[in-house]
């Protein structure tokens, strides 16, 4: 793993080894359905930061300080005190190291848990200037959930699709809210398949006949 201290300039640590997060950059930590959700929504390379799959988990990487930011931030985007799958690696807390991007694909061959990257770092520039940041413009421009309903109205957010520019924190965050809240109401849903099942056919006038005789 001397790639990432030699070459990238991050610490790790342990065996097997893990990347230490809160120095360099945070790691927001999503289910992977929406981490992918972000990669389709941000799809130019220079748009987010380095994004690596661990398992059912995406991480994104963002700048260093942002797991003290979110809190905060959530509730600025009126996500506060609703129940969302995001969180964020910080000061004192670590995550997987996937392997060199060259190698990832033959590891995960062989080890179907490795972690991976889905859009690797690149070498010779500083993570610093790669990964989404809080950036004032975004708090006094707002960065509204596509859901229409949470988060702050503005101007279109830094990074929309058909641009190239590097998508700031608040805008990531919200489409990552927004994403994760869409899978808890379809796992809720998923969960009560009888009583969505029953309502449907009552809607369509189809319900059992031992229930309209």
């Amino acid at each position: 793993m001397g790639w990432y201290e030699h070459e990238l300039g991050w610490p790790v640590t342990g065996s097997p080894p893990e990347l230490v997060t809160g120095v360099r950059f945070d790691a927001l930590d999503v289910p992977a359905q929406a981490g992918f959700a972000m990669l389709s929504r941000f799809p130019a390379p220079g748009m987010l930061g380095p994004v690596a799959l661990d398992g059912r988990r995406v991480r994104l990487l963002v700048a260093a300080g942002t797991a003290e930011e979110l809190p905060g931030l959530l509730e600025w985007l009126e996500w506060g005190g609703i129940a969302l799958d995001l969180a964020c690696l910080g000061a004192g807390q670590r995550m997987r190291a996937p392997a060199h991007p060259e190698w990832g694909r033959r590891e995960a061959a062989y080890d179907r848990t490795a972690p991976v990257w889905l859009r690797p770092p690149r070498a010779g520039l500083d993570v610093e200037s790669t990964v989404p940041a809080l950036r004032v413009a975004d708090l006094a421009g707002g960065a509204g959930g596509s859901d229409g309903r949470h988060g702050r109205g503005g101007p279109a957010e830094a990074g929309a699709p058909g641009g190239s520019a590097a998508v700031g924190l608040t805008a990531l965050v919200a489409a990552l809210a927004t994403a994760c809240h869409r899978i808890a109401l379809r796992s809720r849903v998923q969960d009560q398949p009888w009583a969505f099942s029953y309502a449907s056919r009552m809607v369509a006038g189809t319900r059992p006949r031992s229930l309209t005789s």
